[in-house]
């Protein structure tokens, strides 16, 4: 049995609204107390109430799902043709046209399509629609505070934590970005882990767009400057392997392993060659390796990194870095895990003219090595807790450097646009833009980019977008303000000369050291000691002076601190006193 009640309401007094008006107040209840229930409850003096004046919100969360993008191209070939008509045969395309030029409807057709081209014509006769406005300003960008801003966020779609090890943007525009991944830590890695690498669209952050399909996790990519289709990595078991992705996420060709380096070639570069084939890499096993991806049997040249010129394998240094500039292509430089710098020729008539001179570089491993794109002569380097700045003409220290930090630096560039600005990478998730026109000793910004420690930057080559990798595989687009991305007034002609400046100084100190050395050696014990005892006896008094000198540093450092807290006990002492003066005399 169903029970039903019916409310019913007259419509016009159903939501009615409520009018307020002011009116004196009126007693309705009156409850006077009970003495009976004083007994239940307790006296509580002094009472603490918190009271909260602000509004209270209430916070709710919801996860909106991604949309997911495809990328598609479509392949637009001549059409509109008959099928037994070729249109890439002259004659046929030729024979028909006469054909269709006789048909009576082909003069109207062409008469009626001509009215509207024609009104086109003449609106692109009167306006330019491709007119850029303003291009004769000098706009000056210098007073503009530097600035950044992220643009989006690539994160490694598979689970476990791998390190966005190398950038490499696309050559033509900026509009893709390919990324190796790789779990350098040896020791820690899953067997299970994903080695795939991508490219990223910069607009679809969701979905990479392509994905390499490696035999071992890639170390670094490079994107061939004359086919943007091509690229090549080192994976991490030693081989060389080269992509072209018209043809797949399989790479064409590899390295065979006995041909290959040792260990993981951390560094990749393509040569500007007649072909467009042409790369060399270098490896921690001591090796540089020149290769033709046409050819990748054998490598078609190897200088082993010996810098005794012997060409023992066994006293080589491993190269953790490789910089090659297409303006001076017989030339280039390796950086090493011991911290030197190898210069080289390529040119030379035997592997052990090859080495051509090192520069005592950093107390640790070379982590970025690159040459100033204006300056040549000058280049960068990164390595323990600073970045120098070198000349190739002095090897014995660089012209410029940053203070020492207090977190690891781990990569750095220059920008492609301006000679006086260079970006660095810090292990405490920061990058740091230095730019020499303003400040030689701080950054003139500090970007917190994420909090995972960064591995790797690189600059567009309009030097307005920057892409950092991190060690948890987010890779991070960063855009800079026209401040740093714009060649400023005057600028090159100012850090020529700051360059200069800096390479004479350093060239009289290092006179200054030669004639110091060469006292000491005369004032060491002539006689009967051939040069190389006296080098070495010279050698040993200054590692000795300067051990004498350091401690006698830390002795009066210590000294001075006992006197500093010396003086706090008298200083408290005397305070002391004196309120217990005031006090008897009160």
């Amino acid at each position: 049995m169903e029970i039903i009640h019916v409310y019913t309401k007259k419509r016009s007094e159903f939501g009615r609204q409520c009018n307020f008006s002011d009116r004196h107040a009126e007693l309705h209840v009156d409850i006077q107390p009970d003495s009976s229930l004083n007994s239940n409850f307790m006296m509580r003096n002094p009472v603490d109430i918190g009271v909260q004046v602000s509004q209270e919100m209430s916070e709710h969360e919801i996860c909106t799902i991604s949309n997911p993008v495809e990328n598609k191209g479509v392949n637009h070939t001549e059409g509109g043709w008959p099928k037994d008509i070729n249109a890439q045969e002259i004659e046929q395309v030729a024979r028909y046209r006469k054909k269709v030029e006789k048909e009576e409807q082909y003069a109207p057709t062409i008469l009626g399509l001509g009215e509207s081209v024609e009104s086109c014509i003449k609106q692109n006769l009167s306006v330019d629609i491709y007119q850029r406005y303003f291009q004769t300003e000098d706009l000056d960008s210098s007073s503009e505070p530097p600035s950044a801003k992220t643009i989006n966020v690539f994160r490694d779609p598979n689970d476990g934590s791998r390190s966005a090890a190398h950038v490499s943007w696309y050559p033509d525009g900026h509009r893709k970005l390919a990324v190796a991944y790789c779990n350098l830590d040896f020791q820690r890695s899953d067997p299970n882990i994903v080695i795939d690498s991508y490219i990223w669209d910069i607009g679809n952050p969701n979905r990479p767009e392509f994905t390499f399909k490696p035999v071992s996790p890639l170390v670094c990519i490079e994107y061939n400057p004359k086919d943007p289709h091509i690229l090549v990595g080192g994976q991490y078991n030693g081989q060389l392997a080269y992509w072209d992705t018209r043809k797949g996420s399989q790479p064409v060709d590899s390295s065979p392993i006995e041909s290959s380096h040792r260990d993981p070639p951390y560094k990749v570069v393509w040569l500007s060659s007649k072909t467009g084939t042409e790369c060399f890499s270098a490896s921690t096993d001591g090796r540089v390796l020149w290769w033709d991806i046409r050819k990748l049997g054998e490598p078609t040249e190897s200088l082993i990194l010996d810098i005794s010129k012997k060409g023992d394998i066994a006293n080589a240094q491993g190269g953790s870095v490789l910089e090659w500039e297409s303006t001076i292509p017989t030339k280039f430089m390796v950086g090493t895990e011991q911290g030197l710098i190898i210069a080289g020729n390529r040119k030379a008539k035997t592997p052990q003219d090859k080495i051509v001179g090192t520069f005592q570089g950093h107390i640790g491993p070379v982590y970025a090595l690159q040459r100033n794109p204006f300056f040549t002569k000058n280049f960068l380097t990164v390595g323990d807790w600073t970045a120098r700045i070198w000349s190739e003409d002095i090897h014995d220290s660089s012209i410029m450097w940053t203070k020492y930090h207090s977190v690891y630096l781990t990569d750095a560039c220059w920008s492609p646009t301006r000679p006086a600005v260079f970006y660095t990478t810090k292990r405490d998730g920061t990058v740091d833009v230095w730019d020499l026109l303003f400040k030689q000793n701080d950054p003139v910004l500090s970007l917190q980019v994420c909090d995972e420690p960064l591995s790797t930057i690189r600059i567009q080559d309009n030097g307005q977008f920057m892409a950092t990798g991190s060690e948890l595989g987010t890779v991070t687009l960063l855009e800079v303000n026209s401040s740093l991305s714009q060649l400023q007034r005057n600028e090159k002609a100012v850090i020529t000369g700051m360059f200069e400046r800096e390479t004479r100084r350093e060239k009289i100190l290092e006179a200054r050291q030669r004639e110091l050395k060469l006292k000491e050696r005369t004032r060491a014990q002539p006689g009967d000691k051939d040069d190389e005892g006296e080098e070495e006896e010279g050698s040993e008094d200054l590692i000795a002076r300067a051990e004498k000198e350091f401690y006698e540093i830390i002795e009066s450092g210590r000294k001075a601190v006992e006197e500093r807290e010396k003086q706090f006990e008298s200083d408290e002492q005397q305070v002391e006193d004196d309120t217990e003066t005031e006090i008897k005399t009160d």
